[in-house]
Order: C-alpha cells, then structure tokens, then sequence
C-alpha cells in the first residue's frame, strides 16, 4: 500500500522543529487534487521556508474510498497530529483548505486540541470567508478570473456546497457583497444549503441575462462541480438552467486553481504564526 501521510519536509538546518499542517476536505479525484489542494500546499511550502509540511483530510468518506479503490491513504487530522509528534516537531501552524467556518472546520480543530498540550504552540489560520476583508476580497479574485460579467446580458451562477451549520449564512452575505461591490449580475447558490437552485432562478429572472456561465464555488471541482453542477442529468444545474431557456456554460475550475485564492490562505496561516 502506498502511503502519502507526510509532506516533503523543506528545513533551515537540522533543527527546524516547526510545520505547517494543511487540512483539506478531500477529493478522489486526482486530476482537480492537484491543481487546486496541491497547489495551495506547493504555495504554503514556498511561504514558510522554515517549516515541514504535512497534511490531513477531514471527509471520512473519501479517505476509506481512496484507500479501497486505490490502495492509498492519506492521514487524518489525529494521525497527522501522531506523525508530527513522532517527528520532533514543537510548533504547529494549521492551515485549513475549507470555504468557511462549518461542521469539517470544527471537528479538525477538536481533534487538533486534543494533541495541543503535547507542542509547544499550536495555531489556527482562517478559512477562506472569515471576514468581511475575505469576503471583498474573494469578490475581487473572482471578477478577475471572470471578465466575461463585465457583459450584462451574461450572468454568472457560483455553486456552493451548503451546510446545515449556521455558518452557511456566509453564502447568503457573499451574494450581497457580490451585488454591493456592483456586480448584480453574479448569483451565488448551494447545492445543500440557502439559497437553493429555486432562488438562482429568481435572482436569473430578475437581471435577465441570455448567457448563464456557472462556476464551483468550492475548492475542488469534485463530484458536485461534475454532477450536481456540469452534469447531463434532469436535476444538474445545467439542465435546470438551460430549460428556462437560457445559453448555459459550465467552468470546471475548483477556487484551488485561482492563485489569488491561494493566496488568501497563505496569509490566513502568515496571520496565524
């Protein structure tokens, strides 16, 4: 069985004792993992020379499907906090890869804290929609990437993944600030959450667009970007959109991909250390 527990460790000197641990929710898919989850740890390697770094995935149903299917195992937030322990390693900065401040972000941290009287210092860094700064700022990253809304007659649709956590009202305030910040023709949903599809369509018919891009907001561009999003089935989004007449393109491009995204999460870990 092949084990993918630790990261390449990166050292100033045989001493270095500090690392920084990156917790993502996971994917079992390889070809968005490493353009979006590698791609936040290669940027996270780069800004802190002087740390080892490890990761762990939180989704329990991911990491048992990649070790059946695969034969590969990725550590959890427990047995990552064991490998660094085993290490030598004295200071932890951990890093989540999450959207916000939910369910997945919680259990890491209480299985995080259950090891941190063994280090000499253990730090969190945010998610990626703490503040309302990250909120402007995701606006911002996000109409970069996406020049194609400065057309009014073109709307772009977000897909999040939604939670019954009651940080899932960080969707609905993300909508307002896209709307606040002049961009009335961006509509952000969820697939499990509020706003649902029901209210991208009310938000559709009243800026009355004839082209629909809808992009992931997530940071992989996993099996709901596929399926529930880019999908052929009668109840993706695409096909949703797409019968109330409306010219539909989909972006399988996971927020991992875009580096001014990345680079949010690297100052979140830098305002942690």
């Amino acid at each position: 069985m092949k084990m993918i527990g630790i990261m390449e460790e990166i050292k100033m000197g045989e001493t270095a004792k500090k690392a920084i641990l990156a917790v993502s929710f996971g994917t079992s898919h390889s070809d968005t993992r490493k353009v979006t989850i590698d791609a936040i740890e290669e940027d996270l390697k780069a800004a802190f020379e002087d740390c080892s770094l490890y990761r762990a995935w939180t989704s329990k149903m991911i990491l048992a499907r990649l070790e059946k299917r695969d034969g590969i195992h990725y550590d959890n937030v427990k047995e990552a906090m064991e490998h660094m322990l085993k290490d030598g390693i004295t200071d932890v900065i951990v890093q989540p890869t999450h959207v916000m401040n939910g369910v997945e972000n919680d259990l890491m941290k209480e299985d995080v804290l259950t090891y941190a009287g063994q280090f000499q210092s253990v730090t969190f860094g945010t998610p990626l929609l703490t503040t309302e700064e990250d909120n402007e700022l995701v606006v911002k990253a996000i109409a970069e990437a996406f020049p194609v809304i400065e057309d009014k007659e073109t709307a772009l649709v977000l897909m999040g993944h939604g939670t019954e956590h009651y940080a899932n009202a960080v969707y609905a305030a993300l909508d307002y600030r896209f709307k606040d910040m002049g961009h009335e023709n961006v509509i952000v949903g969820t697939v499990e959450g509020y706003p649902e599809i029901s209210q991208v369509l009310k938000q559709l018919e009243k800026c009355g667009p004839k082209k629909v891009v809808i992009a992931p907001l997530m940071i992989v561009a996993g099996d709901h970007a596929k399926n529930d999003m880019a999908g052929d089935e009668p109840d993706s989004w695409k096909t949703i959109i797409s019968q109330k007449g409306y010219e539909v393109q989909t972006v399988l491009k996971g927020l991992g991909e875009y580096e001014s995204i990345r680079h949010i999460f690297v100052e979140h870990a830098k305002a942690a250390k």
